[in-house]
């Protein structure tokens, strides 16, 4: 592998990530939201830059170019490509917080394996990071809607098995939980 990433290497990684997500993503609300950060972020990058930061991603290895009967050329990330944009999203995810909250809680649960011990740390840390609240070692709750940032990061990791999800209308210690989000 080459040198570091850039930023305009690793915006537009972050970019074709998008089409991927906007294709796999299942609501037409999550469609215009992508759609829309996608354009704000083209309009950031000038041509010239353009050209330099896709031929580093092709030297890389982690872009490959198709030629469209049409006569168009479409970039598609490889591989090492994909890992490298899902890298740079979990970096930067958070979860919205709504105007109200829907009085339920998403629980996620898991026991990963010793053998995978440094998947689970991280995992348990970009939890905290998403300010989720550690209700035991492995048991963390939050008050918002945050299925699509917990599938993200679960496929990133690749602990689907280990991992569950829950919806809760309640919580034992639920006055706590409001305390500590603010509620």
């Amino acid at each position: 592998m080459s040198k570091g990433i850039g930023p305009t290497q690793k915006k537009i990684l972050l970019l074709l990530a998008g089409g991927v997500a906007l294709g796999l993503s299942g609501t037409p609300r999550r469609y215009f939201k992508i759609l829309h950060a996608i354009a704000e972020d083209w309009r950031d990058i000038d041509r010239r830059t353009l050209k330099r930061a896709i031929a580093s991603l092709y030297q890389s290895k982690l872009v490959v170019g198709k030629s469209n009967r049409d006569g168009t050329y479409t970039l598609i990330l490889t591989h090492e490509g994909k890992i490298r944009a899902l890298a740079y999203n979990i970096g930067t995810m958070s979860i919205q917080k709504p105007k109200t909250w829907d009085q339920k809680w998403r629980v996620v649960v898991f026991d990963i394996p010793e053998r995978f011990r440094k998947k689970r740390d991280s995992f348990r840390a970009h939890l905290q990071g998403l300010e989720f609240y550690e209700l035991q070692k492995s048991v963390f709750a939050h008050p918002y809607e945050c299925i699509d940032e917990i599938e993200y990061i679960i496929e990133f990791y690749h602990l689907r098995k280990f991992v569950r999800t829950l919806l809760a209308d309640s919580i034992d210690n639920e006055l706590h939980l409001k305390q500590h989000f603010g509620l």
